[in-house]
């Protein structure tokens, strides 16, 4: 049975290397392997080869900050998944099965636990070229790679069957008649009984912390670390901190008393799944029909049919049936805006945000959380210049697969060019008003900060006028490129995969970033030219708002006139001939 299982997954493998390789005679995939292959031979291969070219080595345990601090961290991480895996999920266990897996393996002579030794096998593939990549990144931290090659292996494999155990779990409490809720408020009432005697255990052993303490981001440090050392948190860590110990091991003997740890946890949870006697055929077979069906809707460009029994998004205004024609397709973009911000994206912002705020608190001292939250706004909106295009896609991106249905409104091409980037723009603009907004406030509360209150908000107000029109010039280009080189784009979510998958995106975001400079030439040039005229005769926080106005017009023309060629480029653009080259 297992040679059977073997040759399967060995052929599948093969199949998938001999059909990447023979798309390499088409040019456009054999430079974008090049590309991905310097690219990655450049980022990851180099600090191996050449150690003195990279980043100063530093020890494992150092990364990024303080080894209690890391550990602390990585095992509160590790805790709020295996919580989450009992608490959110609502579906009976399912193993992905693929429709010729279900058709070829559930009626062989194959027991429960060898399809589930099967999966185990399958996972560890995807498993290692996760520990690969991982240690690849991690690496140009400092460290040795096998002990963060091992470390990153026995986190992700203990993980992946803690949570293979607990939908085992899930259904036979399912089938014991215990519904999701009444599963839920258990754990979490569990859960919560636990954290408030951990919290009452506390508050006798340690003072609380006072309004003035939370100004002060070493003071919350040093709080946490003394609640992190206290005996419930011991207790309540102690099997995470198990799982991260090999990691964080800084040299091979430190690796070797972490070991068994590790090894014991992986090993029970190993003795958990394959002695789990759960019914899982019926809703496998299930499932795999659902995802064949919805690759098929999706491939066909039938959409609703794809989304299943989801939930229709919230109109976020009233669409009066008449009006300016850009106004339908922003209300359109912005319902899915809002079904791609759900509470687990807020959660992983969050998360984002929390661990940027540690690492910075580390950079030094002397800061204040108000400091590290203003620093970190200003960051944030720096970034979502450079890259939030690429993450808000409520455009000619998202709608490349059914353009001829657009084409099929009479509305004028450069109206539903306008109204397409209309949602990003606003979403975006929003988003980094926001920012700026708190990063205008929190920043200058930094000891001796050099500017004062009038030339904080004309540095504000300047970039807020010059925010709206770059966020159209920079959806303008990714757009363009897409109609232009939809096969180089990938920016549907069927397409092929791999290193020159990869290089074609970078060669892509290259072209991109570019354009976005030549762009904004003509704009750095009327802002010189109206700040030096304007310096003649006043401060410069007064002639800096006159020529960042004056930029903003060169923008907004700039943009006007992609906005139209945008139009010609939608207008002339044929799917049946650009997608299938």
């Amino acid at each position: 049975m297992f040679s059977a299982l073997f040759y399967l997954q060995y052929h599948s493998v093969k199949n998938r290397t001999v059909s990447r390789l023979k798309r390499l005679k088409q040019p456009k995939y054999l430079a974008g392997a090049i590309v991905g292959g310097l690219y990655f031979s450049y980022y990851f291969v180099r600090p191996f080869m050449m150690p003195g070219q990279g980043v100063q080595a530093l020890p494992v345990a150092r990364l990024p900050g303080d080894p209690e601090w890391v550990e602390l961290i990585a095992a509160a991480a590790l805790a709020v998944i295996a919580l989450a895996a009992w608490v959110l999920p609502n579906r009976r266990t399912v193993l992905a099965f693929t429709e010729a897996e279900v058709a070829f393996l559930f009626p062989a002579p194959i027991s429960r636990r060898g399809l589930i030794h099967y999966k185990l096998v399958r996972s560890q593939a995807a498993i290692l070229f996760t520990v690969l990549l991982l240690t690849l990144i991690t690496h140009r931290w400092g460290g040795r790679a096998w002990i963060q090659m091992a470390g990153w292996w026995l986190m992700l494999s203990t993980l992946n069957l803690h949570l293979l155990g607990a939908s085992f779990a899930r259904t036979m409490l399912l089938d014991r008649g215990i519904s999701n809720w009444q599963r839920r408020v258990g754990v979490l009432g569990a859960v919560g009984l636990v954290l408030v005697a951990a919290v009452w255990w506390v508050r006798q052993a340690l003072p609380p912390l006072t309004a003035p303490d939370f100004a002060d981001l070493d003071r919350v440090k040093s709080y946490v670390s003394s609640v992190a050392n206290s005996t419930p948190a011991i207790v309540l860590l102690f099997p995470f901190r198990l799982v991260v110990g090999p990691y964080l091991a800084g040299d091979a003997l430190g690796f070797l008393r972490a070991l068994p740890g590790a090894m014991g946890v992986l090993l029970a949870h190993y003795a958990w799944v394959v002695k789990s006697n759960v019914a899982f055929e019926e809703a496998s077979a299930e499932a795999s029909r659902k995802l064949a069906e919805k690759v098929a809707a999706i491939r066909s460009g039938n959409w609703q049919a794809a989304g299943g029994k989801a939930k229709a998004g919230r109109s976020p205004f009233h669409l009066s049936p008449a009006g300016p024609a850009p106004t339908a397709f922003f209300w359109k973009n912005l319902i899915s805006a809002n079904r791609g911000i759900t509470f687990r994206t807020w959660v992983i912002i969050a998360a984002v945000v929390l661990g940027v705020a540690v690492g910075m608190g580390n950079i030094g001292g002397g800061r204040t959380l108000p400091v590290v939250a203003g620093a970190i706004a200003a960051m944030l909106a720096v970034w979502s210049v450079l890259l939030g295009t690429q993450i808000v896609r409520q455009d000619f991106r998202q709608d490349l697969d059914y353009l001829d249905v657009l084409k099929l409104f009479p509305v004028a091409p450069w109206q539903v060019a306008f109204g397409q980037l209309l949602a990003p723009a606003v979403i975006l603009t929003g988003v980094q008003w926001l920012l700026l907004a708190v990063a205008a406030v929190l920043v200058p509360q930094t000891p001796n900060f050099p500017w004062r209150w009038p030339a904080v908000l004309s540095a504000a107000l300047s970039l807020a006028m010059v925010l709206p029109a770059l966020n159209f010039i920079s959806l303008v280009i990714p757009n363009a490129a897409v109609l232009l080189f939809p096969a180089w784009l990938q920016a549907g979510k069927e397409g092929p995969q791999g290193i020159e998958t990869t290089g074609q995106r970078l060669i892509a975001f290259l072209g991109q970033f570019l354009a976005f400079l030549v762009a904004l030439i003509p704009a750095a040039l009327a802002f010189g030219a109206v700040f030096f005229l304007a310096r003649l005769a006043a401060v410069w926080w007064v002639a800096t708002p006159l020529a960042a106005l004056a930029a903003t017009a060169v923008l907004a023309i700039e943009a006007a006139f992609g906005i139209y060629w945008l139009g010609w480029l939608f207008q002339r653009f044929d799917i049946s001939s650009e997608l299938n080259p």
